[in-house]
């Protein structure tokens, strides 16, 4: 027999396809030649190493190839090569089991016994686990090592993914390849095309693979002109994947913007996508602000090991020091734990601010101990509310730090030990009156239904409070609750509720702060019964295709001891009060134990509600109490100062999807002054012919708070709006402002485009608070964001405060 040079060729043998495809039992790694960038795939064949294989024509039969190459005589198989970085640009999957059976079909395989040479021709497909490599002729020849898969090669990943190449050949034991006109699909919608590709296996098993003129792009192509650049494509003259250290390194890397060069940089590294965490700098970010002046902050990220991280952000100004922050996170088999921390210098620019070192800490932990108990903490501290305004971080007026173990058992007891501090931010906060919780103990358990359906629960508490310049309090008592509910023939709901509290205190420097008692210290026992019947008639009618209606009268008769004003207890958790619907028909409206709400008092409300066939409701509820005994329990301007309690209620409408409102109040019971507004409304314009878009308001009205500093009015308004404008494009807008002091509050705008491949961003937020020690706006009262993504590539963003 000779070919078509004339050459004279050896006895082949030959299956024809018939259009039928067969499966062929040959050498370990045929089937697996042409999984080109995936060296997960490529095991190392036994029989690459050279030498003659014995096959008979019919010993090619149906079968399965296993990986690590053993002959037909069933040789041990060869240990698996080392794990490997997966193909290029290709997300996190799972490791594949490389020694699971190879199995590839073809229209017709061809074996040359002269030239040693495996041919396979026609529909040729090729799987292991759940990839799959096509090709339409695949070549391997025993001698040289060398695979070869030509025309229309397709690698098909686990994960969705698809590459293309026009032609691939393998060597050296297939560890080595070389791709012509590669192609890819991947996934987050990337797109990847090269002129070629070459990859390398390193001694210790990593991989090496270098792409030529590389072009990468996540986003979809026009429909109306396919060969129309995208958005955005990033270019490159050369990309390297670096599987020993985990990395994708681009050289002469342009980023075009509609076809149009935007951005070029000599050289660009950044993680395997493939790799979890990677070390390496993040995206910067700069801008400039009033106290800063301009700034960079170039953040860098550790991953220490496989369970802790820490990102270290050193930030470069022009108007201060050089400055830091840092946070450090970790998991275990049992909890996390997340530390973010910083520290600076504050320039003093007027006498108003600060100078000197400052720092803050944002700390928080979770831990199981075992199937019962969990444990965690809580630690926030800073040096000041200016060092956080000035430095671009969280900063609220109080930071609480606490640790704590809690404990469940079942669905019905409850412990939990803290212990809880505090830190008053604000220049008027006194440090000394800073309380300090130590410890602080709850017990809670909630008992089966008894023979007659009621519900008895017990709880158990004790705490010790602390303070440098003010009352120390010592605290221990307990609560019994039982509730038993009841239905008549009429369809009333009667609801029996008893609640016992037995307190004891001990506690120094009563006289002072926050209680301003006429004694020092005081050693005493205290307690209170309250028991109530509650009663309510549900009365439900149809109106027809417009829903249901629902008038409900409600009346609570509830009594006990009288309990005074009782100013000679300590009083730790019961100082901030107010008085809504929510809380008109508790047993004791105060928030906590210290103060006893006694007497005997009926609490009465009508509640009206109509429900649409929409799933759209009307709901309001109004009612007041009346106590039987003019006792000072409650302190001026609460609502329950007087027998004849404020009225309270509440108004919700919501009769379709697009419209809401909420308000609720409190009014004089005498000549219906109001006390308390609350008011909100969201709706769309929708009926208008502006879908996507929302316009929220509100007004806040209150009396003067005894607690508040200053002591005066609240009064403001606020409105947004919020729109979305086309299929990409949504923007906002918000302000707030105060009526009372005739000044603004707050007011900011933001606009924003985002589609499958880009994000770009505009913010700009105003703060006109002011410090109430000097009068003065805070530093970092304003900011202004401009950011761009590029997604799957990396976020960049410019700011100014």
């Amino acid at each position: 027999m000779t070919d078509v040079t004339g050459r004279r060729r050896g006895p082949r043998a030959r299956m024809p396809g018939n259009g039928v495809s067969r499966r062929a039992r040959l050498l370990g790694g045929v089937a697996l030649a042409t999984m080109l960038a995936t060296p997960a795939m490529v095991p190392e064949p036994a029989l690459a190493q050279g030498g003659p294989m014995n096959v008979r024509p019919d010993q090619l039969g149906e079968g399965v190839v296993t990986p690590g190459g053993p002959s037909l005589r069933g040789s041990p198989a060869a240990p698996a090569a080392p794990p490997t970085t997966a193909g290029l640009l290709r997300g996190g999957v799972a490791p594949v089991d490389r020694n699971a059976p190879v199995t590839f079909t073809a229209d017709e395989v061809e074996y040359d016994q002269n030239e040693n040479r495996v041919t396979a021709k026609g529909h040729v497909e090729a799987w292991q686990n759940e990839r799959i490599l096509r090709a339409d002729r695949f070549t391997y020849d025993r001698d040289t090592g060398v695979s070869t898969a030509e025309g229309n090669v397709q690698l098909l990943e686990a994960d969705g993914q698809v590459l293309f190449a026009e032609r691939a050949e393998l060597q050296g034991g297939m560890r080595d390849a070389i791709v012509e006109g590669l192609r890819g699909l991947l996934a987050q919608n990337g797109r990847l095309a090269a002129n070629g590709a070459r990859r390398r296996t390193l001694e210790n098993g990593a991989v090496v693979m270098d792409l030529s003129r590389v072009v990468y792009s996540s986003c979809d192509l026009c429909q109306d002109d396919p060969l129309a650049p995208p958005i955005w494509q990033l270019r490159s003259r050369l990309a390297t994947q670096d599987g020993e250290a985990r990395r994708i390194r681009f050289r002469d890397a342009t980023v075009d913007f509609s076809g149009v060069p935007a951005f070029y940089t000599p050289y660009m590294s950044m993680p395997d996508p493939s790799t979890p965490r990677s070390s390496g700098f993040l995206s910067p970010s700069f801008g400039q602000t009033n106290y800063l002046g301009g700034f960079l902050e170039t953040p860098y990220y550790w991953a220490i090991d496989d369970s802790s991280d820490l990102t270290f952000t050193p930030v470069v100004t022009t108007n201060t020091a050089p400055f830091a922050r840092g946070v450090y996170r970790q998991r275990f088999n049992f909890g996390e734990v997340n530390i973010a921390a910083s520290a600076a210098y504050l320039e003093e620019r007027d006498k108003s601010q600060e100078k000197g070192l400052g720092g803050s800490i944002f700390s928080r932990g979770s831990f199981t101990i075992d199937e019962n108990w969990t444990a965690g903490f809580s630690i926030n501290r800073a040096s000041s509310q200016t060092y956080l305004r000035s430095f671009r971080l969280p900063s609220p007026a109080i930071l609480a730090s606490t640790a704590y173990a809690e404990g469940y058992w079942g669905y019905n007891r409850y412990a939990r030990i803290n212990a809880l501090a505090f830190q008053g931010l604000r220049e008027t906060d006194d440090v000394g009156r800073t309380p300090f919780v130590l410890p602080n103990l709850y017990y809670e358990h909630v008992f089966e239904r008894d023979q007659l359906g009621g519900t008895f629960a017990a709880d158990a508490t004790a705490f010790s409070i602390y303070r440098s310049q003010g009352t120390q309090t010592r605290r221990a008592g307990s609560r019994l609750r039982y509730e038993l509910p009841r239905t008549d023939s009429f369809g009333s709901q009667w609801t029996f509720r008893m609640q016992a509290d037995g307190l004891g205190y001990n506690a120094d420097k009563l006289d002072e702060a926050p209680n301003f008692s006429t004694v020092s210290s005081v050693t005493t026992a205290t307690g209170n019964v309250r028991a109530a019947l509650d009663w309510r008639l549900p009365l439900v009618r149809s109106a027809g295709s417009l829903g249901r209606q629902l008038i409900e009268p409600r009346v609570q008769l509830v009594t006990g001891p009288s309990t005074g004003r009782q100013t000679r207890i300590p009083n730790e958790d019961s100082l901030d009060f107010e008085f809504t619907d929510a809380n008109l028909f508790a047993l004791n409206r105060f928030n906590g134990r210290d103060r006893q709400e006694g007497g005997t008092r009926v609490d009465a409300a009508l509640r009206g509600a109509w429900f649409f066939p929409n799933g759209g409701s009307v709901e309001g509820i109004g009612g007041r109490s009346f106590r039987a005994s003019e006792e000072a329990v409650f302190t001026e301007n609460s609502g329950l100062e007087k027998r004849a309690s404020d009225w309270v209620g509440r108004v919700t409408v919501s009769p379709t999807s697009w419209f809401d409102v909420t308000a609720r109040g409190r009014f004089d019971g005498e000549t219906g002054d109001r006390r308390l507004i609350d008011t909100s409304a969201a709706f769309g314009l929708e009926p208008i012919g502006l879908a996507g878009t929302r316009v929220t308001t509100g007004y806040v009205y209150h009396i003067p708070n005894p607690l508040q500093t200053p002591v005066r009015y609240t009064r403001e308004v606020y409105a947004g709006a919020t729109t979305r404008i086309g299929k990409y494009w949504r923007a906002a807008v918000f302000g707030r402002y105060d009526l009372e002091l005739e000044r603004g509050v707050s007011y900011g705008t933001s606009a924003a485009y985002e589609d499958e491949c880009l994000v770009l961003e505009g913010r700009f937020f105003r703060s006109l608070a002011e410090n109430a020690a000097t009068g003065t706006t805070y530093p970092g009262a304003t900011t202004l964001i401009f950011r761009i993504a590029l997604k799957t590539v990396g976020d960049f963003s410019a700011r100014a405060l």
